[in-house]
Order: structure tokens, then C-alpha cells, then sequence
């Protein structure tokens, strides 16, 4: 609720034009098709870069149309790296974003790079400090 009266609000303030606000029920409906969409394709298809209970997948190698959340099986396997990219050819685009946000100390790294690939230590030893 907090959500779509944030929404309607931002529109009030911002909006052109009255007719703006038929766009209002497709922001209601982003959030959960994203999310849709990630779960969905990010089980189903793709490759897998570690081997894991789940059947979590990478789905794209340069997933820009999701921001990185795509690489499942990465996230899977190193679920607090800042960067779900971890072979030569994957390309998480948010990463960059967050080192430049970091830099300028808007925001602070909590955990360090851990993705790795491959992976040097088995799914159940814990994360080592870096």
C-alpha cells in the first residue's frame, strides 16, 4: 500500500498531464512481473555455472534487461557478492553503478567480491574473509 500511494503521490507532484495517470497500473504491476520473471526464467532456463541443490540457472550472459538478477546460479552460490557476474563473458551491469556509488562513499561495500569461478571451495565451507 506504502508502495502505490508513494506512486500516486510521485505523479501528483510530477505528472504533465491527468492522462499520465493511466500509467499508474502498470507501475502497480512491475515489481511482481520482474519478480516473475526472474524466478521463473532464472530456475528454468539457461546454463549453470556451479553445482547446487536448486536448479537456479544464469539465463543471460549480459543481463541488462534485468540488472544482473538473472545469474541465479551465481547468486545461488555467492548470494552477498556485490557483482553476479563471475566468468569472463558475464557482464553484470549494476556492478559498475555500486563500485562508482562506493567511490564517491554514497554508499558502503558490506561484503567483498566473492564471486569466484571457479569455485575454489565446496558449497558447504564457509565463505572465506577476504
Amino acid at each position: 500500500m506504502g508502495w502505490g500511494l508513494a506512486y500516486v503521490a510521485f505523479y501528483a507532484a510530477f505528472a504533465p498531464s491527468a492522462w499520465y495517470f493511466l500509467l499508474l497500473p502498470a507501475h502497480f504491476v512491475m515489481g511482481p512481473i520482474h519478480g516473475a520473471i526472474v524466478n521463473w526464467c532464472g530456475h528454468r532456463y539457461g546454463y549453470r555455472n556451479y553445482e547446487s541443490e536448486d536448479v537456479s540457472r544464469n539465463t543471460l550472459v549480459f543481463d541488462f534487461l534485468t540488472a544482473g538478477e538473472l545469474f541465479q546460479n551465481n547468486h545461488h552460490e555467492f548470494a552477498m557478492s556485490p557483482n553476479f557476474a563471475a566468468r569472463w563473458f558475464e557482464l553484470d551491469p549494476t556492478y559498475p553503478i555500486i563500485r562508482l556509488l562506493a567511490a564517491l562513499r554514497v554508499i558502503t561495500l558490506a561484503t567483498p567480491q566473492r564471486m569466484r569461478y571457479p569455485n575454489d571451495r565446496k558449497s558447504s565451507d564457509p565463505v572465506p574473509a577476504e
